[in-house]
């Protein structure tokens, strides 16, 4: 079902890479961008959006463009903050040094075997990618805290990403309604990713409220 929540938080979704790909180009610089967090969420848009290939029919235009737009931007992203110079310069490595790898992936394959819709390949791919993109933003998280100054435009990302969420949590709650449907996964999911950006949100809105 189409509402009105679920489009707005894909466009502030969408505006989160724009925000962060200006901030790069603009700036010439990456400096306090996790490029793991982005690492995580291309695995996430990868094995969420498979779909494309196998499924192709099924795909609307809006939903084939916003996946492709979603795999192609994480990956330019990457590109310029591990290859492209002068932006891969200023890559704080050292400081991004949350081992992903080790935690937040194995972590979600292990709550997928748990929390998931159906025994296929295909779902345990999405819930794997849901438990995911609920952790992601914490290599980011942890950057914000160890630079302790942090530029407007990062805040700005971090903060799209969390109010997208929260708009996807009322999109759930209107098709509860609309439709009695309910995905627990996506729910149990958005809750935790929702409890993570929770206090930044805070601290974000009061900042803006009081400059």
């Amino acid at each position: 079902m189409w509402n009105l929540f679920r489009f707005i938080g894909d466009m502030l979704h969408l505006a989160s890479f724009v925000i962060l790909i200006l901030k790069i180009r603009n700036s010439k610089n990456c400096l306090g961008i996790s490029c793991k967090t982005q690492e995580i969420y291309l695995v996430v848009f990868v094995s969420r959006y498979l779909d494309i290939i196998y499924r192709f029919s099924d795909q609307t235009l809006y939903l084939f463009v916003m996946k492709l737009l979603y795999i192609g931007a994480t990956a330019y992203i990457i590109y310029l903050m591990r290859y492209e110079k002068p932006y891969c310069i200023s890559y704080d490595s050292m400081g991004d040094d949350f081992e992903h790898w080790l935690y937040l992936i194995p972590g979600a394959l292990v709550l997928a075997l748990i929390i998931h819709r159906d025994w296929t390949f295909a779902d345990y791919l999405w819930s794997f990618s849901i438990w995911l993109e609920s952790v992601a933003i914490f290599p980011q998280l942890r950057m914000l805290i160890k630079i302790k100054e942090v530029e407007n435009i990062t805040s700005n990302y971090v903060a799209a990403l969390g109010f997208y969420r929260i708009f996807y949590i009322f999109n759930w709650i209107v098709r509860y309604f609309a439709e009695d449907y309910v995905c627990w996964t996506s729910v149990l999911g958005g809750i935790v990713q929702s409890a993570i950006y929770g206090d930044f949100l805070y601290i974000y809105i009061k900042s803006k409220r009081n400059p």
